[in-house]
């Protein structure tokens, strides 16, 4: 294999093992967020994007000329003389089985190029999808506690006007029984000088 396969080869290999751990279920999507949004790859990416796209381009060139290479040892156009060089079909064969290696070489690095770009992009999507769900459960709770707490003050200041209502209600039982009493009394006391007057009428003179 040469240069340029073996380094797209390594490339394919890197980004398996990329996708392989960024689909490990035990690291949850914020901590993967505070790791790709941290100060060394966030220089990392800012510095490398271009050169990143210029490697995109190398790999969509090697892939036009592995489609090339493969479709050139495929066609029935090449004349093979058996009778002056007998090797000349197996050659052929492994020129095309070359040619075919490194056209899935490049075309499944390319493919999880764009796999592991979306799949980046996505986790930071849930990252802060789950961020934001969990400040809006917090500001629930929050809204739920103040709304409880308003219902138990309110229940207390109920009770309490009730208590006071109660007490209010007594005194006044109290100031009624005593006027009640004072007017029975008044009553006795002008019945009985009513009796008095009607007994001796001469008291008045």
């Amino acid at each position: 294999m040469s240069l340029q396969w073996t380094a797209v080869a390594s490339l394919l290999y890197v980004e398996v093992f990329l996708i392989v751990l960024l689909c490990l279920p035990f690291i949850s999507p914020p901590r993967w967020q505070r790791i790709f949004r941290s100060r060394i790859l966030t220089l990392f990416v800012s510095y490398g994007n271009f050169y990143f796209n210029i490697l995109i381009v190398i790999l969509m060139l090697l892939f036009a000329d592995g489609l090339r290479e493969t479709r050139k040892y495929s066609t029935d156009d090449q004349v093979v003389d058996l009778k002056t060089n007998p090797m000349a079909v197996d050659h052929l064969h492994m020129k095309l089985f070359r040619a075919q290696r490194n056209l899935y070489i490049c075309g499944f690095a390319l493919v999880l190029w764009l796999i592991l770009r979306r799949l980046v992009t996505l986790i930071s999507q849930l990252a802060t999808l789950i961020a934001t769900n969990e400040a809006f459960k917090r500001q629930a709770e929050g809204a739920s506690a103040a709304a409880n707490k308003y219902m138990d003050e309110n229940s207390k200041l109920k009770d309490g006007e009730t208590g006071v209502a109660d007490e209010e209600k007594q005194k006044l039982s109290v100031e009624l029984k005593e006027s009640l009493q004072e007017l029975e009394n008044t009553k006795k006391g002008a019945f009985a000088l009513l009796c008095t007057l009607i007994a001796f009428p001469g008291v008045c003179c």
